[in-house]
């Protein structure tokens, strides 16, 4: 079965993700200040937050290690709709789409074999898969592909802030917030203060970078997919 999402885990994509939001949107290409940097870390966050919530779309990529696993996200988050791309966790590949409150999941021979076994793998081969949003094992894929979930925990508090100074990121003037874990939130510091990418520098970690803000994105079942919930309690 593919392997549940700890809450370390969680907790790590979330900051992993926090930062990713702003690389590459250029939405915000105002020259004059937001007034972000002479605020307190935790305001910055605040304001990040309050920005990042209101968007109606982003696209997040890149990857981290967490309990020396790796997890490689390339996905589109659609606010209040769901959202598609892939997700490598585990030595697992999955296509994902999350519409209509289930996720269609489309995977790698080892994520059919640990789906339905062996036998049945290669039958499964390129089919796609449909199982429960709110229930069994690939429910907890909601933290990474519910766009207020996401944020919610990407940037809570994660401990006592302090500010890691500006930096230009794709052109854009941006400052850091540190969070004692090792990870830095880079938030932008001119226009909308969306935040622009969060590096996990303890151990070299990761980087995720989030960009495309409010770009249209449409998110459509695929035909005849087969119920995995069925599926697995047939097999």
């Amino acid at each position: 079965m593919l392997p549940r999402i700890s809450s370390a885990v969680r907790l790590r994509v979330g900051l992993a993700l926090s930062t990713a939001v702003l690389a590459g949107c250029g939405s915000s290409s105002s020259s004059s200040g937001n007034g972000i940097a002479s605020k307190s870390p935790e305001q910055i966050v605040a304001a990040a937050k309050t920005a990042a919530a209101g968007a109606a779309s982003v696209h997040i990529v890149g990857s981290i290690v967490s309990e020396n696993k790796p997890i490689s996200l390339n996905m589109e988050l659609v606010a209040g709709k769901g959202a598609k791309g892939r997700i490598a966790l585990e030595g697992l590949s999955i296509d994902v789409i999350e519409v209509e409150h289930a996720f269609y999941l489309n995977g790698s021979a080892a994520f059919y074999r640990h789906v339905a076994g062996p036998a049945a793998a290669a039958l499964l081969q390129g089919k796609w898969l449909k199982a429960p949003q709110s229930s069994g094992e690939f429910a907890s894929l909601k933290q990474l592909t519910d766009l207020g979930t996401l944020i919610d925990s990407v940037l809570a508090n994660h401990g006592t802030l302090t500010h890691a100074g500006t930096v230009t990121i794709e052109g854009q003037q941006a400052v850091g917030v540190k969070d004692p874990s090792g990870g830095t939130l880079y938030v932008a510091a001119t226009g909308t203060p969306y935040p622009l990418e969060l590096l996990k520098a303890a151990g070299g970690e990761g980087r995720i970078v989030f960009d495309r803000w409010n770009q249209p994105v449409t998110l459509t079942a695929p035909a005849n997919a087969i119920n995995i919930t069925q599926l697995q309690n047939g097999h």
